[in-house]
């Protein structure tokens, strides 16, 4: 068993239910004291599971705290379904949208510390999670943005980066280097990427690097 096996379907009604509860334990330790607090005996113990059977759901802290993360990002992704943003254009609804989320996190600081030092933390035998956290993210800010056309290339990559700052303005925020007014206008910086003024301004893919021959890297 896997930390992501319930986002392929592979568990019964009953250990979903187990690993839920396995989420609400380390949540609760994480919210009172932060990374250190979430200690996997502990968490086994609250969740009522046996040890061996938490370390199958999930085979480290990190894979713990980034499922955690991700479930809150899946919370947030529902609020924004149900409540919209209202700014007058992408850009605008989708600094409204991460504003709201960063504002939610800000309210449980060492939770949202737990949930980012392990993200920073994590190494390949957790891509797969990271990756998760990633797309919900990158869900996120493509609801609020209602996009009145598939996106292009150009607001695909944009989107990306949105989705880069807001992590990273998060990091900032915990580490006392940006100020809350720091972090809003950092978003709204980064939203004003999926509207450019005209084609003209589209963001470009940036190519590959080239070697000395002219071949691109990896070619």
């Amino acid at each position: 068993m896997t930390a992501n096996a319930a986002a392929d379907g592979t568990l019964t009604p009953r250990q979903a239910e187990r690993r839920r509860g396995i989420l609400r334990a380390a949540t609760a330790l994480a919210a009172r004291g932060g990374f250190e607090a979430v200690q996997m005996r502990e968490v086994a113990e609250s969740a009522q599971v046996a040890l061996g059977t938490l370390y199958r759901y999930f085979p480290s802290k990190v894979h713990l705290l980034v499922a955690v993360m991700r479930e809150q990002l899946e919370r947030l992704h529902e609020q924004v379904r149900r409540r919209p943003p209202t700014g007058a254009d992408p850009a605008a609804r989708v600094a409204e949208a991460l504003t709201h989320a960063f504002h939610a996190l800000q309210r449980e600081p060492r939770l949202a510390e737990a949930m980012v030092r392990a993200l920073s933390f994590a190494d390949r035998s957790v891509g797969s999670e990271v990756d998760e956290v990633a797309q919900v993210t990158s869900a996120i800010v493509l609801e609020a943005a209602r996009l009145p056309d598939p996106p292009t290339a150009g607001q695909q990559a944009a989107l990306r980066v949105v989705a880069h700052t807001w992590h990273a303005t998060l990091l900032a925020w915990l580490s006392g280097r940006a100020s809350l007014a720091e972090v809003r206008a950092d978003l709204h910086t980064a939203a004003r990427l999926l509207t450019p003024a005209g084609p003209e301004t589209e963001l470009q893919l940036v190519p590959p690097p080239v070697r000395g021959g002219g071949a691109p890297v990896g070619g």
